[in-house]
């Protein structure tokens, strides 16, 4: 049977809500011009960082099992977004950011490629309704 996930979103006042996910709670909230106190982040933004964080860990996974030593990672998420209501994302674009000595590219190519086609459940998702492109980025160091 399929795993069932539930997150809670409890109303606290104006356009404040707190989140409790997986027994971490979130704040989020809405700018001032729309009745918001910018307590938290706005619920769409969560989307990005969604993606982010599942490719990301997919990545650091696969390159910790090619022995692949990185000093840093960094994945970058940016959205376009429509100008009609419902607004939402049409495009996400993904950067992969590496810092290291002699990263091997063909190693970093391939863990992206296998969380972008395979493990990452967001990415595949997204995919279906989200015009997604991504890049790599290395940075000696």
């Amino acid at each position: 049977m399929a795993k069932k996930e539930t997150v809670t979103t409890t109303w606290l006042n104006n356009m404040a809500f707190e989140s409790e996910i997986d027994g971490h709670k979130i704040m989020i909230d809405a700018d001032p011009a729309v009745g918001g106190e910018n307590k938290g982040p706005k619920p769409k933004l969560f989307m990005l960082s969604a993606l982010g964080g599942c490719t990301a860990m997919d990545v650091i996974s696969i390159l910790k099992k090619m022995h692949v030593e990185i000093g840093k990672f960094n994945v970058i998420v940016e959205g376009d977004l429509t100008e009609e209501f419902p607004k939402h994302f049409y495009k996400m674009h993904v950067i992969y950011e590496f810092t290291g000595k002699n990263l091997p590219m063909d190693k970093l190519q391939k863990a992206v490629n296998l969380s972008e086609e395979k493990y990452c459940g967001v990415s595949a998702v997204y995919k279906k309704v989200i015009e997604m492109t991504s890049e790599i980025k290395i940075i000696e160091g």
